[in-house]
């Protein structure tokens, strides 16, 4: 269980994004906070956050203003990204005037590698998985020629993301839970600094998944430790944790509680989303379903935030995954 009284690298990161939500409030969507359609037990609140609704179908874009706002456009910037942070870059740098070069993995959906091209942004495909291709990003950044910009490892990307639980304290005045898909961990980090500082009752969840679990690995080891990363329909949290990550530190503290969930439980939250809410949403939005599905009866007779933190999804894997 988290303290009661947040770190000073904790509130520090909470009044970052307090700043940082000034600066990129007209470049993004204040998202809905939406009541679930499902049937619940007495006195139990399921809301869900929707950022499949933000410009860009993802949490992402609100980091890569946070961060590409706070830098000068004398050097062009690299980013690696599974997908969404590479589309939110993209879209930033349109508004800001960078120059952008972002690696992929070659095994990035084809549906995300091709957004990212409509900006026309230049794009090098490079690894397996998305850890991979921020190894490769960073070591062309080394050269000098490049400013790198991490798709989670930075406290204006942290501050950025954060600004969701910003909206979340004026969305609704009493929270006892929020689930979280884990990846890099600067969605929850960034969400669970704010949510720490202002309402430090609410426990933050972590979901990760089975197939790619480096920050839960890490979280529980103490320092940044290598999985092994399977195929999984949460490809937007796939990928390794950067040795030295700012985020380490970060969701150690705010997180209450990692949820693990396997394929099968993101397939059927999935399901749940686009028959039951009617969100069509990507894996990694059905993972933080799964994870308060997993042990539903816990939460009962309490408010229940579930971040949906995207929709650029593969039509050919949602659509094998929701038929019924």
């Amino acid at each position: 269980m988290t303290s009661s009284n947040p770190s000073q690298p904790v509130l520090a990161s909470a009044a970052r994004s307090v700043l940082v939500r000034r600066r990129i409030r007209d470049h993004v969507v204040n998202t809905p906070l939406l009541k679930s359609c499902a049937v619940l037990p007495d006195n139990t609140e399921l809301y869900f956050k929707a950022e499949n609704f933000q410009t860009t179908g993802s949490f992402k874009l609100r980091g890569a203003m946070a961060k590409l706002t706070s830098l000068q456009l004398d050097r062009p910037l690299i980013t690696a990204s599974s997908g969404n942070h590479g589309i939110a870059c993209s879209h930033a740098a349109q508004i800001t005037g960078h120059q952008l070069t972002v690696v992929l993995p070659e095994t990035v959906a084809p549906a995300k590698l091709a957004k990212v091209k409509s900006f026309g942004t230049e794009v090098i495909l490079h690894g397996a998985e998305s850890g991979l291709a921020e190894t490769h990003a960073r070591s062309l950044a080394a050269s000098g020629e490049y400013v790198y910009v991490s798709p989670y490892n930075d406290a204006e990307v942290i501050a950025g993301q954060g600004s969701i639980g910003l909206e979340l304290l004026e969305q609704l005045p009493h929270i006892d839970n929020v689930f979280i898909a884990m990846g890099g961990g600067g969605l929850i980090s960034g969400i669970g600094a704010v949510l720490k500082s202002f309402l430090p009752g609410c426990r933050i969840i972590g979901v990760s998944a089975s197939n790619s679990a480096s920050l839960a690995a890490s979280i529980t080891a103490g320092h940044v430790v290598e999985t092994e990363h399977l195929d999984t329909l949460a490809d937007g949290i796939a990928g390794g944790v950067d040795d030295g990550s700012i985020t380490l530190a970060l969701a150690t503290e705010v997180i209450d509680r990692v949820v693990h969930c396997d394929e099968e439980e993101i397939v059927s939250a999935l399901r749940t989303l686009a028959w039951t809410e009617k969100q069509i949403v990507e894996g990694a939005a059905g993972l933080a379903l799964a994870g308060y599905l997993a042990d539903q009866k816990e939460y009962e007779g309490q408010a229940n935030v579930v971040v949906l933190c995207g929709a650029n999804f593969d039509k050919a894997a949602l659509m094998q995954a929701i038929a019924s």
